[in-house]
Protein backbone atom coordinates (compact mmCIF):
# COMPACT_ATOMS: atom_id res chain seq x y z
CA UNK A 1 0.00 0.00 0.00
CA UNK A 2 1.32 3.46 -0.80
CA UNK A 3 1.14 6.51 1.42
CA UNK A 4 -1.10 8.07 -1.23
CA UNK A 5 -3.57 5.20 -0.78
CA UNK A 6 -3.42 5.64 2.99
CA UNK A 7 -4.18 9.36 2.70
CA UNK A 8 -7.18 8.61 0.50
CA UNK A 9 -8.45 5.77 2.71
CA UNK A 10 -8.25 7.91 5.86
CA UNK A 11 -9.68 11.03 4.21
CA UNK A 12 -6.49 12.64 5.48
CA UNK A 13 -4.40 15.70 4.72
CA UNK A 14 -0.67 15.66 4.04
CA UNK A 15 0.78 18.41 6.21
CA UNK A 16 4.40 18.00 5.14
CA UNK A 17 6.34 15.49 3.04
CA UNK A 18 4.20 15.23 -0.09
CA UNK A 19 7.19 13.94 -2.08
CA UNK A 20 7.00 10.60 -0.34
CA UNK A 21 3.39 9.68 -1.24
CA UNK A 22 4.28 6.99 -3.77
CA UNK A 23 6.39 5.02 -1.26
CA UNK A 24 5.16 1.53 -0.41
CA UNK A 25 4.53 0.63 3.22
CA UNK A 26 3.58 -2.71 4.75
CA UNK A 27 3.52 -2.17 8.51
CA UNK A 28 2.34 0.34 11.08
CA UNK A 29 2.40 0.88 14.83
CA UNK A 30 -0.14 2.83 16.90
CA UNK A 31 0.67 4.42 20.23
CA UNK A 32 0.39 7.58 22.28
CA UNK A 33 3.26 6.43 24.52
CA UNK A 34 6.46 7.79 23.08
CA UNK A 35 8.47 5.43 25.29
CA UNK A 36 6.92 2.55 23.30
CA UNK A 37 7.83 4.27 20.03
CA UNK A 38 11.49 4.37 21.07
CA UNK A 39 11.55 0.55 21.16
CA UNK A 40 10.55 0.13 17.50
CA UNK A 41 12.54 -1.66 14.85
CA UNK A 42 11.96 -1.71 11.07
CA UNK A 43 10.71 1.91 11.06
CA UNK A 44 6.97 1.48 10.47
CA UNK A 45 4.43 4.24 10.19
CA UNK A 46 3.41 5.70 13.54
CA UNK A 47 -0.30 6.33 14.11
CA UNK A 48 -0.85 8.52 17.15
CA UNK A 49 -3.12 11.04 18.82
CA UNK A 50 -0.17 12.80 20.41
CA UNK A 51 0.26 16.05 18.54
CA UNK A 52 3.25 18.00 19.84
CA UNK A 53 6.90 18.65 19.08
CA UNK A 54 7.94 15.71 21.27
CA UNK A 55 6.18 13.38 18.81
CA UNK A 56 8.44 14.60 16.00
CA UNK A 57 11.56 14.43 18.17
CA UNK A 58 10.72 10.87 19.24
CA UNK A 59 10.04 9.76 15.67
CA UNK A 60 13.38 11.22 14.63
CA UNK A 61 15.20 9.40 17.43
CA UNK A 62 13.46 6.13 16.49
CA UNK A 63 14.15 6.54 12.78
CA UNK A 64 10.49 6.84 11.83
CA UNK A 65 9.76 8.80 8.68
CA UNK A 66 5.94 8.91 8.67
CA UNK A 67 3.50 9.91 11.40
CA UNK A 68 -0.27 9.91 11.09
CA UNK A 69 -1.91 12.22 13.62
CA UNK A 70 -5.50 11.19 14.38
CA UNK A 71 -8.60 12.74 16.02
CA UNK A 72 -8.59 15.74 13.68
CA UNK A 73 -5.64 17.31 15.50
CA UNK A 74 -3.62 19.82 13.53
CA UNK A 75 0.18 19.94 13.85
CA UNK A 76 1.66 23.28 14.88
CA UNK A 77 3.99 25.23 12.60
CA UNK A 78 6.86 24.29 14.92
CA UNK A 79 6.03 20.60 14.48
CA UNK A 80 5.85 20.92 10.70
CA UNK A 81 9.13 22.82 10.49
CA UNK A 82 10.88 20.20 12.61
CA UNK A 83 9.36 17.37 10.56
CA UNK A 84 10.48 19.03 7.34
CA UNK A 85 14.01 19.50 8.72
CA UNK A 86 14.07 15.76 9.50
CA UNK A 87 12.64 14.73 6.11
CA UNK A 88 9.47 13.31 7.69
CA UNK A 89 5.95 13.03 6.33
CA UNK A 90 3.14 14.16 8.63
CA UNK A 91 -0.43 13.21 7.81
CA UNK A 92 -3.48 14.52 9.69
CA UNK A 93 -6.53 12.25 9.89
CA UNK A 94 -10.05 13.09 11.14
CA UNK A 95 -10.74 9.60 12.52
CA UNK A 96 -10.15 8.15 15.97
CA UNK A 97 -7.07 6.02 16.56
CA UNK A 98 -9.26 2.92 16.69
CA UNK A 99 -11.05 3.64 13.41
CA UNK A 100 -7.87 4.65 11.56
CA UNK A 101 -6.13 1.45 12.64
CA UNK A 102 -9.16 -0.66 11.73
CA UNK A 103 -9.42 0.85 8.26
CA UNK A 104 -5.71 0.40 7.59
CA UNK A 105 -5.69 -3.18 8.88
CA UNK A 106 -8.77 -4.03 6.83
CA UNK A 107 -7.03 -2.60 3.74
CA UNK A 108 -4.03 -4.90 4.28
CA UNK A 109 -1.55 -2.87 6.32
CA UNK A 110 0.04 -5.22 8.84
CA UNK A 111 0.79 -4.58 12.52
CA UNK A 112 4.42 -4.43 13.56
CA UNK A 113 3.77 -7.30 15.99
Amino acid sequence: MTLREIVKLLDAEVCVGEGRLDEEVTKAFASDLMSDVLTLKDTPILITGLCNVQTIRTCDMAGLEVAIIVRNKKPSEEMLELAEENDMTIIACPFSLFKACGLLYDAGLQPLY
